[in-house]
């Protein structure tokens, strides 16, 4: 079965959308909310999330580990953090990261969402070993939930 090129789930999150946004874009602390991203860090001076601002991802499963370079697509707080990786030695964007934040009755609908844009030889005959759209979407379900827990904490 081929991987999914996209999916999203959702979560309401007791806490204000600045605050969700804040957490998020704060991309130094994906390690406490990714179950597959262990650290981030900002590149060539950025030190915030700032449109053009990139960061490198260090994420591993299991005993296999590489890094990723993104780079920040959108930065409005309290309503979205989105950004892109993309493969440095192809020079090719990979896949699209979003974090969209609405108002709700309890505090914010908080929404992560994937598209997979590009995927190398390599790594497509690696997915017919490790299906990579299902194990994403479940590791967005449990970033949502740890995220939930810091927000809720700090609300």
């Amino acid at each position: 079965m081929p991987t999914a090129r996209r999916g999203r789930s959702s979560i309401d999150v007791a806490a204000p959308p600045e605050l969700v946004y804040d957490l998020i874009a704060d991309v130094t602390r994906m390690g406490e909310w990714s179950p597959e991203c262990y650290r981030c860090e900002w590149l060539g001076g950025a030190a915030a999330a700032t449109p053009g601002a990139r960061f490198r991802g260090y994420n591993r499963l299991g005993r296999l580990r590489w890094e990723r370079t993104a780079v920040v697509d959108t930065a409005d707080r309290g309503r979205e953090f989105g950004f892109t990786t993309v493969n440095d030695g192809a020079g090719r964007e990979e896949t699209r990261w979003r974090y969209s934040m609405e108002p709700s009755s309890s505090g914010t609908l908080l929404t992560e969402s994937f598209e997979f844009l590009w995927c190398s030889v390599p790594n497509r005959l690696a997915e017919v070993l490790v299906p990579r759209g299902r194990q994403v979407n479940r590791g967005i379900e449990e970033t949502l939930r740890r995220i939930k827990r810091a927000a809720e904490a700090a609300a």
